[in-house]
């Protein structure tokens, strides 16, 4: 995630802001992490990043929280701090299927991806199912998860991401207004 939100990092230090990703391992601590971070770092801009799990039929990402988690305190966090990719990170991996294809190399098969403009609109299940088709061939094997995750989503090109994935550009406008303005 690091360095997929390197172009982020770079403005926040040359505006001498400062910047720390923290991954919190499941939903449940991160949230617990964020809320704790929301008060012990009260100068702090701090972002709740998770997945959505689920399609969002809310207009609002905290009522899509709250009704999907349970998570009662969230409706206290301004809308701009909840960010989420849909349904899974993975969805935004199938944005760019030519870093898909140089990554897994020979018997890569493009033809498993959902040719869909916007990759957030499809389903968790489709998302595995169409990595799990495309790779299962190649020399690197089936994508998997920690394996390949972390890796993959530092070498796909994020203009392509945003431009596919409508809360990826929300989370880097944001954060870029959010610098800008500070």
């Amino acid at each position: 995630m690091s360095d997929f939100l390197s172009e982020i990092k770079e403005l926040a230090c040359s505006r001498k802001i400062g910047w720390n990703l923290v991954a919190c391992g499941s939903r449940n601590n991160a949230f617990r992490d964020f809320q704790t971070a929301v008060k012990t770092h009260r100068d702090a801009f701090n972002v709740l990043l998770v997945d959505a799990e689920d399609s969002v039929t809310s207009s609002s990402i905290r009522q899509h929280l709250r009704t999907r988690d349970s998570w009662e305190n969230i409706v206290n966090m301004q809308e701009t701090q909840c960010q989420l990719m849909v349904e899974v990170m993975e969805n935004w991996l199938l944005a760019d299927t030519e870093t898909l294809a140089e990554f897994y190399g020979q018997n890569f098969n493009r033809n498993a991806i959902p040719n869909t403009q916007n990759v957030e609109c499809i389903s968790k299940s489709t998302v595995e199912t169409a990595l799990i088709n495309a790779t299962r061939r190649t020399q690197k094997g089936e994508y998997h998860k920690i394996r390949h995750g972390p890796e993959l989503l530092g070498l796909v090109n994020v203009a392509t991401v945003r431009n596919r994935a409508p809360y990826c550009d929300r989370l880097f406008v944001t954060l870029t207004d959010f610098i800008a303005e500070a």
